[in-house]
């Protein structure tokens, strides 16, 4: 006989779309338990994040209903974790436990159920997260088998849980076998049960996405009206050597199958995704040698990606997240606060800092609901600490450097001075939008599978996400490009006169400075003024020495800016002023009375007025030196569980003024 310990994880990234989560819950959430419920000896874990669940509890009384039906008679067994879904390891201890302790009294006040089990978002494992949630009153979680398999446990060695320990405090741990996370939906009902009859073990443990039960592409109509599921049910039912059984009822019932400790690791899949295209590039021709080499055992078993973490690496964006949640959850005179303690936890949500087949940082809107939540904060620091505008220079971001965080009653501003001297952040409060919220467009790995179109094959079954074609048409092959700079605003290019839009598009004109991705000094930093300088070159036939100096005065929501290069260089160039702007709808934008995604480019003008119709703002950028403006729309192109989606990510403006050894610009940002 053997135990079939079979879990659902069901999450929606806080303030995701309605009709998306809609959608979710009309065709995998509900048809799934319902189905489920038809087979009262079928016990079952259900993990749904907080925002999910609080919106079941408003949205859809038919299926909250039937969840506290199903705890009701015993057949569900509900699992904890972070209320906003965040990833423990990248949270703060005080965090860690507001976030668990949060769902915890939302599970018990409305399903009667004290969870003993923790669903760990994207089974990201960290020992630094044991103490904080056994403090919390948590008795077991859930890994993948990799993270065993990755330290030389035994295939065969992990069907039950281990304990393991940090000072002192002790852990089940239930490790996902990867044959059936693979197997179920996607396989016959005869394959996946005849495997779990196959267990010479304790229990055969599956727990796994809700959105791969109706969700993911062809499985809707497999799981549903294919019948899968009820077959899958009624097999086991009437299987004489499979007992369905609830994780705590297992946990209480048997000994653990040993002591041990885990490394710090994810999925294997997320520690592929975390990697450098470079790097990826390398573990694939790795482990294509292996196979050859008939080594794909001790690959599988020792060689591995990176961590969660490293997508703090790979995108700045997501660090920049990352570090503005962790600057305002460090202020711990402020946690106390209801208002301000939730908004830093919706923000913690951990989709929009990563970025695989699922993650969602390719996504604005969700990193618009991630900024909106830390402006919301920071809103109610000024309430809390009677702030009015303030100047700090800080290390925000870890990288080594000092930003400068400008903040008033309309405006949040930071300047980055490792960047370039960029804008990195430009917050308008009143409307808790980020307008530099941008995304530079980077080379993934997955890139060369969508321009190849290799499709692999899938047999006894459906495909799953890792198996699907990445088949696109020849004109979004064409919108694959490729930054060499992070796309902030106030970037500084020295270029020719045979820049234009297409080159500047593709981001291939020539470039004879080195101030668009290099360090500048941070010389004045207070309310009066900021001022950035950097002493660097001009590359042609020699170096000559060029410096560039950037200051701004920022007064409610205008920033003034006066930017002063001075050259040895005595050849024309042009000096390229560089912004790049997002918005919730470009659609819904207009430059100089015209669709600002279908304008070309403009010559000897000083002025130019940007109209968001959605957010209803205005923005003047003016100068005091002729300039010809040239402008494009960014977009990248990525995957994702739907396969490949083009997303809109802003608008980048190119100000071209004329450089002959020396230029001074005197200008204005004004937002109203």
């Amino acid at each position: 006989m053997v135990n079939l310990l079979f879990g659902i994880h069901c999450h929606q990234p806080v303030d995701n779309f309605h009709n998306v989560v809609n959608a979710a819950i009309d065709k995998a959430y509900k048809p799934f338990i319902k189905t489920a419920l038809n087979y009262s000896s079928f016990k079952f874990a259900v993990h749904y994040s907080g925002w999910l669940l609080e919106y079941i509890k408003i949205h859809d009384k038919e299926l909250f209903n039937l969840l506290k039906r199903g705890v009701d008679n015993g057949n569900i067994e509900f699992f904890t974790g972070g209320y906003y879904e965040p990833v423990l390891a990248s949270i703060t201890s005080d965090y860690r436990k507001m976030q668990i302790e949060k769902l915890n009294c939302f599970i018990y006040d409305n399903f009667g159920q004290k969870p003993k089990g923790l669903w760990l978002t994207e089974r990201v494992w960290d020992d630094a997260i044991v103490k904080d949630i056994v403090d919390v009153g948590i008795e077991y979680v859930i890994t993948d088998d990799y993270h065993f398999l990755s330290i030389g446990v035994e295939e065969k060695g992990l069907k039950g849980y281990y304990l393991t320990e940090n000072d002192g405090k002790k852990l089940g741990i239930f490790p996902i076998d990867k044959h059936l996370r693979y197997a179920i939906p996607f396989k016959k009902t005869d394959d996946v049960l005849g495997y779990v009859e196959s267990i010479s073990g304790q229990a055969a443990i599956i727990f796994d996405d809700g959105e791969k039960f109706g969700i993911w592409p062809g499985t809707h109509r497999w799981v549903y009206t294919g019948g899968w599921l009820d077959r899958f049910l009624s097999a086991l039912s009437n299987n004489e050597n499979i007992e369905s059984s609830n994780f705590r009822t297992f946990f209480e019932s048997n000994k653990p199958l040993g002591l041990m400790y885990l490394p710090t690791t994810s999925y294997y899949e997320m520690g592929e995704w975390s990697l450098s295209n470079r790097a990826f590039k390398e573990i694939e021709q790795f482990k294509k040698k292996s196979q050859k080499a008939g080594l794909s055992l001790y690959f599988d078993k020792y060689v591995k990606g990176g961590i969660w973490k490293n997508f703090f690496h790979k995108y700045s964006e997501s660090n920049r997240i990352h570090k503005r949640v962790l600057e305002l959850s460090n202020d711990k005179m402020l946690n106390s606060d209801k208002q301000y303690a939730d908004c830093v936890m919706r923000a913690q949500c951990n989709d929009v800092l990563w970025h695989g087949i699922f993650g969602g940082l390719y996504l604005p809107n969700l990193r618009d609901n991630a900024y909106k939540y830390i402006i919301d904060a920071e809103k109610r620091k000024d309430e809390l600490m009677v702030k009015d505008a303030y100047c700090e220079v800080k290390d925000i971001d870890f990288d080594g450097y000092d930003e400068v965080k400008y903040s008033n009653k309309d405006l949040i501003v930071i300047f980055s001075a490792k960047t370039g001297g960029q804008i990195t952040e430009l917050s308008l409060k009143d409307r808790s939008f980020n307008l530099q919220n941008t995304l530079t467009r980077r080379r993934e790995s997955y890139h060369d599978k969508i321009t190849s179109n290799q499709p692999k094959n899938s047999e006894g079954g459906i495909s799953t996400i890792h198996d699907m074609p990445l088949n696109i048409s020849q004109k979004m092959k064409s919108m694959i490009k490729y930054d060499w700079y992070d796309k902030n605003s106030f970037i500084d290019h020295i270029t020719d006169e045979n820049i234009d839009k297409k080159n500047f598009e593709n981001c291939s004109f020539a470039e004879y400075g080195d101030f668009a991705n290099m360090a500048y000094v941070i010389e004045e930093a207070s309310n009066e003024s900021i001022k950035l300088k950097r002493c660097g070159g001009i590359y042609k036939d020699r170096k000559y020495q060029t410096t560039i100096e950037k200051t701004f005065k920022i007064i409610n929501s205008e920033i003034a800016f006066g930017i002063d290069i001075e050259t040895e260089n005595r050849s024309p160039l042009i000096y390229m002023l560089e912004l790049n702007l997002h918005f919730p709808n470009l659609k819904k934008v207009f430059l100089n009375g015209m669709p600002i995604d279908k304008i070309d480019n403009m010559h000897k003008i000083k002025y130019v007025h940007i109209s968001d119709k959605m957010l209803k703002k205005g923005i003047n950028i003016e100068s005091d030196v002729d300039f010809e403006l040239l402008t494009y729309t960014v977009s990248t192109v990525s995957q994702s569980e739907h396969g490949v989606d083009l997303t809109v990510q802003g608008q980048t403006l190119g100000f071209l003024f004329q450089l002959n050894g020396k230029l001074s610009i005197n200008g204005r940002l004004i937002i109203g």
